[in-house]
């Protein structure tokens, strides 16, 4: 397996694929090697002198489909270069499975994989059927393309990449960065230690590196327990004894002094 991570997008829209995937990290990531990204028009395979990649649906209605033929000509076209190795193909679909960080972790370690960007009411539902291995959704809300989905999880799983970050802890000291991607990220602090009368908690100006990892800890879980019921529901179970005790303190702390 190359070291570099290969995505292969699929669009009708491939500037604005390539526009986005040329700044910030990813644009760093492929300039470092570590990214092998190649966006394709969906064009390219489309049949006739003007080259359409969708037509009426059959039965009648609203809007038109993605036709079954360009993308399987697409997907085959480009995964028949390693036709030993069995390459996952995404489809972004709002019904699809949702995109989790537990998601981006499994897609960094695959080594490659293609996105398909669907458009209007759909595609044929032969694509679904046939070539698509899995469907995404990134939230229970419609866009007008899959191009902005494929570009939040080309971002996700690219930064996961071994060296893309520069920090190696970074990913996982994230909100979900931890390996079940259910704690909510700390409270971050930077100069100066007093603005408009707000003060950076002590503990974070102590130095003393183990009480600022307990803290940090501390207020993740607290944080995660406030605003993500859904979350703290399915961490509670798995919580250490160390855990639960930095929440018992920060518990004991908010309760007024008795008089």
């Amino acid at each position: 397996m190359s070291e570099a991570l290969r995505v292969d997008i699929v669009t009708i829209f491939p500037e604005m694929v390539r526009n986005a995937a040329s700044c910030s990290i990813l644009g760093r990531a492929q300039t470092a090697g570590k990214l092998d990204l190649r966006v394709h028009d969906l064009r390219d395979w489309a049949e006739g002198r003007h080259r359409s990649t969708d037509d009426a649906p059959f039965g009648g209605g609203a809007g038109m489909v993605m036709l079954p033929g360009p993308l399987f000509a697409a997907v085959e076209g480009i995964t028949g270069e390693a036709p030993d190795t069995e390459v996952p193909v995404l489809l972004m679909a709002p019904d699809g499975e949702r995109f989790t960080q537990r998601m981006a972790r499994e897609l960094s370690a695959v080594g490659h994989f293609v996105v398909l960007c669907g458009h209007y009411e759909g595609i044929d539902e032969r694509v679904r059927e046939r070539l698509v291995t899995r469907e995404v959704s990134i939230g229970d809300y419609v866009l007008t393309g899959g191009e902005l989905p494929a570009l939040v999880i080309l971002d996700a799983v690219t930064r996961l990449m071994p060296g893309v970050l520069g920090n190696e802890a970074s990913p996982h000291e994230e909100t979900f960065g931890d390996e079940d991607g259910l704690v909510l990220e700390y409270p971050h602090y930077t100069r100066p230690a007093e603005f408009r009368e707000m003060r950076v908690p002590e503990v974070l100006l102590s130095g003393h590196h183990g009480n600022i990892a307990k803290w940090r800890r501390q207020m993740a879980l607290v944080r995660t327990r406030a605003r993500r019921p859904d979350l703290w529901e399915r961490l509670v179970p798995t919580l250490s004894k160390v855990d639960r005790k930095l929440l018992d303190a920060y518990d004991a702390a908010q309760k007024p002094e008795e008089i």
